[in-house]
């Protein structure tokens, strides 16, 4: 059942093509190219005003195409994998093997026992992401205003036609497809090593409209037709998908110390930036984590808490403080219930920063939002609940959601994930 899921998984992402030549992350940019020059905010016109748009897009290429493009990838490469052991787990005790847990573990947390040496544990899962929010904001209403370039006097607004100003509204649709493979083998009585092999369909649909918004009587630019019959809306759309490897994890778990009660553990993991990051299959960049992992078991009762650190090595990728917290609780023989709050606390400033107001100098003082997103932290605080099922042959299926609690970065309203695992 296990190699038929897993082979069923790959085949779906395979047969997903990507619908244009092009990397998803230039594909994004095209959201805010309107007419045939090729350029965002390049007007088709020849009265010399055509590029007056172009440094504001270019002085926010990282603060606002950079800002979204930041988000979906990083979020991609982000979606949880799986905890590095399941079902039962074994030390061996002169000579024979003791169990060491009684439920069937965690789904997203980490528990503090290891598989025992010689065991192995092997899943596959599929997880689906739609994306709905950016930084609170819903991302069928994305705004966002450009400034026309300061061409006059020091003062913005001077000439008048500074006023100008492009007005976007962008509807963004983003929903990711992950399907993993994953292995953990007991290398000691306390060591663990293990590989996660996922495979990411990221699909992306957009459109945006542009508004210019003349400041007076005479519109001096427009996206297309002349200053008597200027065209002052346009709207652009994309629609495309790309389908690959993602990011690689390769892990290593050792148990410090374990009893019939409590338990504590280390874990170690490299996300390796093997997803193609024009494509926003992967982060682009290499991450690590430490976690320090404490258990404790009640009988069929289990707690769980893992603190640790990421280090993300990209420019423009943020650390963050790692907390998970949560209990297993084995319900029947045949089911087991799992609970966790997952949560990531950015340090330091944030790398990517979204462009400050507007400020117009003449004819009077004034200010116009940049975009209508909120600068935001990106700490993430997430509910996971789901059910672990011991089928037929020592297979366990697992059924699980997670649900954001705190909005920041790109965010859905609910993620599933579905799996099997296998310990052997």
């Amino acid at each position: 059942m296990l190699r038929v899921c897993t082979v069923w998984f790959v085949a779906m992402l395979a047969a997903a093509p990507a619908l244009h030549p092009q990397g998803l992350r230039s594909r994004l940019s095209e959201l805010f190219t309107f007419g045939s020059c090729g350029e965002p905010l390049c007007l088709d016109v020849g009265n010399g005003h055509g590029d007056h748009f172009l440094p504001a897009v270019a002085a926010g290429q990282i603060s606002v195409i950079g800002f979204v493009t930041e988000a979906v990838a990083k979020s991609a490469a982000s979606i949880p994998i799986s905890a590095t052991s399941s079902g039962a787990t074994y030390s061996i005790v002169d000579g024979l093997p003791v169990r060491t847990s009684t439920s069937a573990g965690p789904i997203f947390g980490e528990r503090s026992q290891t598989l025992g040496r010689g065991r192995i544990f092997v899943g596959t899962n599929v997880s689906n992401i739609h994306y709905t929010t950016l930084n609170g904001v819903p991302t069928d209403n994305l705004q966002f205003n450009f400034a026309h370039e300061n061409v006059g006097s020091p003062n913005r607004g001077d000439p008048d036609f500074e006023n100008d100003i492009i007005r976007m509204t962008m509807a963004l649709d983003v929903d990711v497809l992950q399907a993993s493979i994953f292995a953990t083998w007991g290398l000691m009585d306390f060591v663990d090593i293990g590989v996660a092999v996922p495979f990411v369909r990221v699909a992306m649909r957009g459109t945006s409209t542009a508004q210019i918004d003349p400041f007076g009587p005479n519109a001096v630019h427009f996206f297309a037709g002349d200053a008597t019959n200027p065209v002052l809306r346009a709207t652009t759309n994309i629609n495309a998908s790309a389908t690959g490897i993602g990011d690689v994890v390769g892990r290593l778990k050792i148990n410090l110390g374990q009893s019939s009660r409590i338990g504590a553990a280390l874990l170690g993991e490299v996300r390796f930036a093997t997803g193609d990051e024009q494509n926003l299959l992967g982060s682009g960049a290499t991450s690590a984590r430490g976690l320090g992992i404490f258990g404790a078991q009640f009988g069929a009762f289990a707690l769980h808490a893992n603190a640790g650190y990421l280090v993300r090595t990209g420019d423009l990728q943020s650390d963050a403080v790692l907390a998970t917290l949560g209990f297993d609780n084995q319900m029947t023989p045949w089911a087991t219930l799992a609970f966790s709050m997952v949560s990531e606390w950015q340090t330091g400033d944030s790398k990517l920063t979204l462009p400050a107001p507007i400020v117009f100098d003449m004819p009077f003082k004034r200010e116009t939002p940049a975009t209508n997103l909120p600068a935001r932290r990106e700490d993430r605080l997430d509910a996971s609940l789901g059910v672990k099922f011991n089928v037929r042959g020592g297979t366990v299926l697992v059924v699980n959601g997670i649900a954001p609690l705190k909005r920041s970065s790109l965010q859905p309203d609910f993620a599933w994930t579905v799996g099997l695992e296998f310990s052997f």
